[in-house]
C-alpha cells in the first residue's frame, strides 16, 4: 500500500487535525491525511524538522500566503496553516483521484476531445490564477489530479508574483521541473511572465494525448540543452492531429509566441465542438473517464461507540495516496498524488459520438455505465477495528466514514507487515 502508518516519531495531532496515516512524502518534508474535529478530511503538509532553517521558513510562509490568496473551483483549496508552528505545517483540500502523471500510466493517454477538455479546464484555472497577479511555475502532470468533480491544480510551492523579480532562490539557480519548464525559467531569466505557465499546460497536454513530455533525457544536464536550444524542436509524437498546432504555438520556444490563455480555450473549444460535443458534456465525459469510484464493503467500516444506536452509511473509500518528487534541481513537497487502493479498469471513450437522428436530445451518447452500488457483507453489521493498532486510544472519537476506512486500512496493514 502506498499509504502508510505513522511511525512512532510522527505527531498524532498538528493544529486541531488528527492525523490518520502518510500519504506522501518529499525531500523537505511530510504529508499526512488528517481530519479536522468536524470530519473533514484534509492533506497536511508538514517541514521536516531536519530543514527547517530561516529561509525554508520564509519559503513556506510565501507558500501560505499565496494560497490565501488564490481561489477558484480548480485549485485545491488551503484549509489552515501555521509558518510559525514548530513544525511549520499547512492543511489543503484532500482530493481523492489518481494525479494526471498516474492515470496515463495505468489507462494510457486520454482521447483528443478529453485532452482538449482538460487543456479548456485547466487553461481557464490558470487564467484565474493570473488575474490575482500570480504565477504558477511548476504546472506538471503529477501537480493535476483528477477527482470526482473534476481536475484541479495543487502545489503552489514554487509560486511567485507575476509583477515580483524578488527570489528566494539563489543567483543562477533553476528551480521546478526541467521536463515540463519554459525556456526562459530553464535559463533563470527574470522576472517571468504568464507565458511559463502557457508552456507548462502545453506540456501537460501534450502528455495527457501521447503520454509523453516535450523533452525526455535520462541525464538532466542534457535535458536542460534540449529545453533551451531553440533548434531542438519539442517531441509531438501519438498526440492526435487536430491538437498538433495549438500544442505547437504553447511549446513555443520564445514566449512572445505562445498564445494567451484565453485563445487556449478557444482552441480547445474548436477541437471539443467539432467532434459534435458541447463543451460541458466533454467535461463531463472527462470527469467520469478519469474518477477512481472505490467500493467497499460495510463490513469495513469498524465499529464505533456512540451514545446511539443508528448505523453510520458507508461512504466510498479513501484513495491511497503518494507524493513523487520532481525530476527538477530542487526537490518539491506537494499536497497528495491519489492513486486507487484497487485498481479499477476505466471505460472507453471514442472521440466521436454515436450518429444522432434529427430528433435525438441535445447531448450525445450517454457515458460509461455507472457502476454498481457496494454491497453489504453477511449479515450487514460492521466489522470490529482489527486489534493491535498502533494508535488505539482508550477514548474513540467519531469519524467520517471516509477517515474510518483508511484507518481500518492502516491497522490492516500495519498487522500483515509486524513481526509479532
Amino acid at each position: 500500500m502506498h499509504i502508510a502508518p505513522l511511525s512512532p516519531h510522527d505527531p498524532v495531532e498538528l493544529g486541531g487535525y488528527e492525523l490518520l496515516g502518510r500519504i506522501g512524502h518529499g525531500g523537505m518534508g511530510q504529508v499526512y491525511l488528517g481530519e479536522s474535529p468536524g470530519g473533514e478530511p484534509a492533506a497536511v503538509k508538514v517541514i521536516k524538522p531536519s530543514v527547517v532553517d530561516s529561509e525554508t521558513r520564509q519559503r513556506f510562509a510565501q507558500e501560505v500566503e499565496i494560497l490565501k490568496t488564490i481561489w477558484g473551483a480548480r485549485i485545491a483549496a488551503l484549509l489552515d496553516a501555521d509558518a510559525e508552528a514548530d513544525p511549520p505545517w499547512l492543511a489543503t483540500e484532500y482530493i481523492e483521484g489518481l494525479d494526471l502523471s498516474r492515470h496515463v500510466a495505468r489507462h494510457g493517454p486520454l482521447p483528443s476531445l478529453l485532452a482538449a477538455s482538460l487543456g479548456a479546464t485547466l487553461a481557464e484555472a490558470l487564467a484565474t490564477v493570473h488575474k490575482q497577479g500570480l504565477l504558477h511555475r511548476d504546472l506538471k502532470p503529477a501537480n493535476v489530479l483528477l477527482g470526482p468533480n473534476g481536475p484541479k491544480i495543487i502545489d503552489f510551492g514554487l509560486a511567485v508574483f507575476a509583477e515580483s523579480s524578488v527570489s528566494l532562490t539563489a543567483p543562477n539557480t533553476v528551480v521546478g521541473t526541467p521536463s515540463c519548464m519554459a525556456p526562459e525559467q530553464a535559463r533563470g531569466d527574470r522576472p517571468l511572465t504568464p507565458a511559463v505557465d502557457v508552456y507548462a499546460l502545453g506540456a501537460v497536454m501534450l502528455f495527457a494525448a501521447s503520454g509523453h513530455l516535450p523533452y525526455q533525457a535520462a541525464n538532466i544536464h542534457v535535458l536542460f540543452h534540449q529545453v533551451t536550444d531553440p533548434d531542438t524542436a519539442p517531441d509531438l509524437s501519438a498526440v492526435p492531429e487536430e491538437l498538433v498546432p495549438l500544442l505547437t504555438a504553447m511549446l513555443a520556444h520564445r514566449a512572445e509566441d505562445r498564445p494567451a490563455l484565453s485563445h487556449v480555450v478557444q482552441q480547445c473549444r474548436a477541437v471539443i465542438e467539432t467532434q459534435g460535443f458541447k463543451v460541458a458534456q466533454a467535461r463531463r465525459r472527462l470527469t467520469t473517464h478519469t474518477a477512481a469510484p472505490s467500493h467497499v464493503p460495510d463490513g469495513l467500516l469498524p465499529t464505533v461507540a456512540a451514545p446511539s444506536a443508528s448505523t453510520v452509511p458507508t461512504d466510498p473509500a479513501v484513495a491511497e495516496t503518494k507524493i513523487w518528487p520532481t525530476t527538477g534541481t530542487t526537490m518539491v513537497v506537494s499536497p497528495a498524488t491519489l492513486e486507487p487502493a484497487t485498481p479499477e479498469p476505466t471505460p472507453t471513450l471514442v472521440d466521436r459520438p454515436a450518429p444522432r437522428s434529427r430528433t435525438a436530445a441535445a447531448e450525445p451518447s450517454p457515458g460509461p455505465t455507472s457502476p454498481a452500488p457496494a454491497t453489504s457483507t453477511g449479515d450487514g453489521s460492521p466489522s470490529p477495528p482489527a486489534a493491535g493498532s498502533p494508535r488505539s486510544r482508550s477514548v474513540q472519537r467519531l469519524h467520517s466514514a471516509q477517515a474510518r476506512i483508511t484507518a481500518q486500512r492502516l491497522r490492516e496493514a500495519y498487522a500483515a507487515q509486524a513481526a509479532f
